[in-house]
């Protein structure tokens, strides 16, 4: 593989995964008053080919935070136990935000860079015509 094309895909598999972190967290967004909802987090995992890296990423398994969840007092929630209490969401906005702005910045970075990539490969082709 050449380097501007590795260059390009190294850039959309980082696109492709802060796209995937980006859906995870606008899920716990909308889920943040959600009774019993368990927030939704991910990791990166490196591609690897015959046993070599190969500089890509993707997103890797899913999983549920495992913290406890909150419990709130309202008696008169049809999900109320008997003392009154339902199991809140483990939600933090302010985290999820945070992540939030975090994927949005890393994919506009790579985007950035596949931008940049494909300026260059036009370049040299302009070049080459000559």
């Amino acid at each position: 593989m050449s380097e501007i094309s590795q260059s390009l895909a190294i850039s959309a598999s980082g696109m492709r995964a802060h796209a995937a972190r980006l859906r995870l967290t606008s899920e716990n967004l909308a889920n943040v008053n959600t009774p019993g909802y368990r927030r939704k987090v991910t990791s990166f995992e490196q591609e690897f080919k015959v046993g070599e890296a190969t500089g890509l990423v993707r997103k890797g398994k899913t999983n549920l935070d495992q913290s406890e969840l909150p419990k709130i007092h309202d008696p008169s929630h049809p999900l109320a136990d008997a003392g009154g209490y339902i199991q809140g969401s483990n939600v933090n906005l302010m985290i999820e935000i945070a992540d939030a702005r975090e994927a949005q910045r890393s994919y506009e970075a790579n985007l950035k860079m596949f931008e940049q990539t494909r300026k260059m490969s036009s370049a040299l082709l302009d070049i080459l015509r000559r």
